[in-house]
């Protein structure tokens, strides 16, 4: 059993590219249900049974193991049985019935709000159209909740500015209601700096790097980390985190 765990792992190494870390959990998690298969009276991969099977996530369970721990053992097995189906060294993969176990996602813990604003002062820092643009960009980010890939997606139609609150049309045509007061960078982005970034009169996007083209999710992610760098908040700061850290006007009502 354990030559088919090493073919498997030399698989992932050299076709999947894997990281050595991540050979390593596989390795981990394989050999130790391979010892248990083995105490059931499994010689080689053909003589495992669903039974067997079923019984190791069962014994997984009676042993405490966290749910996201099970989950990942239970990955590790149906992605082994799957290779050793396309191998043809067993019929049929016993783990196809088998399902994961489902783990709740805990919500990010907020940015608290001093820490918010200490974020902020980073891009008051630097004169240039990018850093002013930034700063508008995370205002929007943390006083809408909306996703980055929401923001990043945003065209300049998409904001509607008359009255109070601001109208942010995101995804899915679902409406944000912001207050002005959370975000003042923002029409200053729009009025003074963006016509500084545009290169071509036809471009929608709302947010535009150097090359005067959409900015993407990574590019806002690497922009967030620097300034949470000068911060020294990098530790404590992530896209996620910065959605959940202020409430807007609207208690984040959508329609």
């Amino acid at each position: 059993m354990k030559q088919g765990i090493d073919s498997f792992l030399r698989h992932l190494a050299s076709e999947k590219n894997c990281s050595a870390n991540t050979v390593a959990a596989y390795s981990n998690d394989l050999l130790q249900m391979a010892d248990f298969l083995q105490s059931k009276g499994a010689k080689d991969w053909p003589d495992v049974d669903h039974q067997m099977i079923m019984s190791y996530f069962i014994e997984l369970k009676q042993r405490g193991y966290a749910l996201t721990t099970i989950a990942r053992k239970t990955a590790s097995a149906r992605t082994l049985f799957k290779y050793l189906e396309k191998e043809g060294v067993i019929r049929n993969n016993l783990t196809d019935n088998i399902g994961t176990p489902r783990v709740k996602r805990s919500l990010p813990q907020p940015l608290p709000q001093n820490k918010v604003k200490e974020l902020l002062k980073q891009p008051d820092k630097y004169p240039t159209p990018e850093a002013k643009r930034d700063k508008a960009m995370i205002e929007l980010l943390c006083a809408s909740g909306m996703q980055v890939s929401e923001i990043t997606s945003l065209n300049v139609d998409d904001l509607n500015l008359q009255g109070e609150p601001i109208i942010v049309t995101g995804s899915r045509d679902r409406n944000t209601s912001v207050s002005r007061n959370n975000v003042p960078a923002l029409k200053s982005y729009l009025d003074e700096v963006r016509p500084q970034l545009v290169h071509h009169r036809d471009e929608k996007a709302l947010f535009l790097n150097r090359l005067g083209q959409r900015l993407t999710r990574q590019g806002f992610w690497q922009i967030v980390k620097a300034y949470a760098r000068e911060a020294k908040l990098d530790n404590e700061v992530t896209l996620r985190s910065l959605r959940h850290s202020f409430v807007p006007i609207s208690q984040g009502a959508s329609t």
